[in-house]
C-alpha cells in the first residue's frame, strides 16, 4: 500500500495545500467575507486563530495537509494499482482528486456548519478551498508516483 510512494511529492502537495489556503482566505480574498459570514461584525478586532498562537495554527495547518496529502497519496497508489487502465496519468490524478473531494471533503462538513448555524455560505467558502486543494495534491502526487 506505501510501495511506491513518493513522500517527497507528499511534503510538496502538503506545501501547496497549506499555501493554496492562505491565499484563498488571504485578507484580501475569502478571509473577509468568510469572517463575517461567521457572524463576527465588520471592523471588529480580527484575531484568527483566537488564543493560539499563529506559529501553533500555520504548523498544525501544514501537518493537516500533509497527512491528507498522504492518505491521497494512497487512494492514487491504489487507484494506480488497480490497473483499471492502461497508463493513470495526471489527469486521472486530477479527477480523483476531484471525486475525493467533492465526495469526502465537501460533503462530510456540510452538516457540521448547518447544525452548528453558519450556513451554505461558510461551507461553500470553506469547501471551495478543500476541493481545490485536493484536485491540485492529485495531480501532484499522481506525476511524483509516476
Amino acid at each position: 500500500m506505501f510501495d511506491g510512494i513518493s513522500w517527497g511529492g507528499v511534503l510538496a502537495a502538503g506545501f501547496v495545500g497549506t499555501l493554496s489556503g492562505g491565499l484563498w482566505f488571504g485578507p484580501r480574498t475569502f478571509f473577509p467575507l468568510w469572517w463575517r459570514l461567521m457572524g463576527h461584525p465588520a471592523g471588529a478586532d480580527i484575531k484568527p486563530g483566537g488564543n493560539v498562537p499563529m506559529g501553533v495554527v500555520f504548523g498544525a495547518t501544514f501537518l493537516a495537509q500533509v497527512v491528507q496529502a498522504a492518505v491521497m497519496a494512497v487512494v492514487i497508489n491504489l487507484a494506480m494499482r488497480a490497473g483499471l487502465t492502461t497508463s493513470f496519468g495526471v489527469v486521472d490524478g486530477l479527477v480523483v482528486g476531484l471525486v475525493v473531494g467533492g465526495g469526502f471533503a465537501a460533503s462530510a462538513p456540510l452538516g457540521h456548519r448547518l447544525f452548528g448555524g453558519h450556513g451554505f455560505g461558510v461551507w461553500a467558502l470553506e469547501v471551495g478551498n478543500d476541493v481545490i486543494n485536493c484536485v491540485l495534491m492529485g495531480g501532484i502526487l499522481t506525476y511524483a508516483q509516476s
